[in-house]
C-alpha cells in the first residue's frame, strides 16, 4: 500500500525506519532518496490507517527498519521483490488478470505516478513527488499514458470501418442546409 501510495522507489522502502514514518495531523514519510536527496511524501488517511496497524503490531524502535527481516534487519531489495510477487499472485485469485501481469515494486511505483497523472496533478509536481532530477524524467508517464490510450482507441474502431474522414451522404448534406 505505502509504495503504491508514494512512489517510493525500492531503496527507498528498504530503507524506511520506524522514525519516517510520521502517522499524525499532516501525515507523510520522509526518506532519502537517490542522490541523497530528502523527501518528505503525504499520506492518504487509508494508508495511514494501514501502517498505524502495522506499527502496533510491529512495535519497533525509531531506528528499527519499518519493513524488518525475521531476524530484524531491513529487508533486501530481494525480500521485496518476493513479498511483491507472493502478495501480486494471492491478489490474482481475486484478479485473473493479473496472472499474466509481472508485478514489481518499480510497477508500483509507476502506478502511483499514473494515479497523479490521471488524478491531474501537474508533471511538475509529479516529478517532486517522485524525486526526479528532471521533469523530462515525468513525461515517460505522459507518453505511456497517450500510448495506452490510442490502443484503447484502435479497440473501439469498427473493423468494417474504412480509414479515413467520414464523409456524409449528399442526402444528409441537402437536409442540414435547409435548416
Amino acid at each position: 500500500m505505502l509504495a503504491a501510495q508514494t512512489g517510493l522507489r525500492a531503496t527507498e522502502l528498504t530503507s524506511l525506519t520506524c522514525a519516517d514514518l510520521h502517522l499524525a495531523a499532516g501525515a507523510h514519510v520522509s526518506c532519502r532518496g537517490k542522490g541523497r536527496k530528502d523527501r518528505i511524501t503525504p499520506l492518504t488517511a487509508g494508508t495511514v490507517a494501514i501502517l498505524r496497524a502495522w506499527t502496533t503490531e510491529r512495535a519497533g524502535g525509531p531506528t528499527d527498519p519499518l519493513f524488518p527481516t525475521r531476524r530484524g534487519g531491513p529487508l533486501s531489495l530481494d525480500a521485496l521483490e518476493r513479498r511483491v510477487t507472493h502478495h501480486a499472485q494471492t491478489a490474482a485469485h481475486t484478479c485473473p488478470t493479473l496472472a499474466t501481469k509481472k508485478i514489481t515494486p518499480h510497477v508500483l511505483r509507476h502506478t502511483a505516478a499514473m494515479r497523479l497523472l490521471h488524478a491531474g496533478v501537474d508533471t511538475t509536481v509529479i516529478a517532486l513527488w517522485l524525486g526526479h532530477e528532471s521533469v523530462q524524467t515525468t513525461q515517460i508517464y505522459l507518453h505511456a499514458d497517450l500510448k495506452l490510450k490510442e490502443q484503447a482507441l484502435n479497440r473501439t474502431t469498427p473493423p468494417t470501418s474504412s480509414p479515413g474522414r467520414y464523409r456524409p451522404p449528399d442526402q444528409l448534406l441537402a437536409f442540414l442546409e435547409a435548416l
